[in-house]
C-alpha cells in the first residue's frame, strides 16, 4: 500500500472522530504508573548481579588466603616432590632401559 494513501486515510479518520473533553478521573496518573512498572531496565539487573558475584568471589579468595596462609602440621615424610619427580619420570626410565 502507498504510505500517502495510508496517511491521508488515517488523517480522515482522525478527523471524522474527535476526542472527546471528558478524561476520566486520574486517566494520566494511571498510564504513568503503568509505563514505570512495565519498563525492565536490564543494565541495573546485569549491575546487580555483577556486583553479588564479586562479592561472592571477595568471599572466597578471602577463604583461599586464610586457608593458604594456615600453617600446616610437619609431616613425618615429607616426600611429594619426590614422590612428583618419580611418577613423572617413571615412563621415561623404562623407555630408557628397554632401548638400550
Amino acid at each position: 500500500m502507498n504510505l500517502e494513501q495510508l496517511k491521508n486515510k488515517l488523517v480522515s479518520a482522525a478527523r471524522n472522530n474527535p476526542p472527546s473533553d471528558k478524561v476520566p478521573y486520574a486517566f494520566e496518573k494511571r498510564i504513568m504508573a503503568r509505563l514505570t512498572t512495565k519498563a525492565v531496565d536490564v543494565w541495573a539487573i546485569w549491575s546487580r548481579a555483577l556486583w553479588r558475584a564479586a562479592l561472592t568471589c571477595v568471599f572466597v579468595v578471602a577463604a583461599i588466603g586464610v586457608w593458604s596462609a594456615a600453617p600446616l602440621p610437619p609431616a613425618e615424610n615429607d616426600s611429594l616432590s619426590e614422590d612428583f619427580e618419580d611418577a613423572v619420570f617413571a615412563s621415561f626410565d623404562q623407555h630408557v632401559e628397554e632401548t638400550w
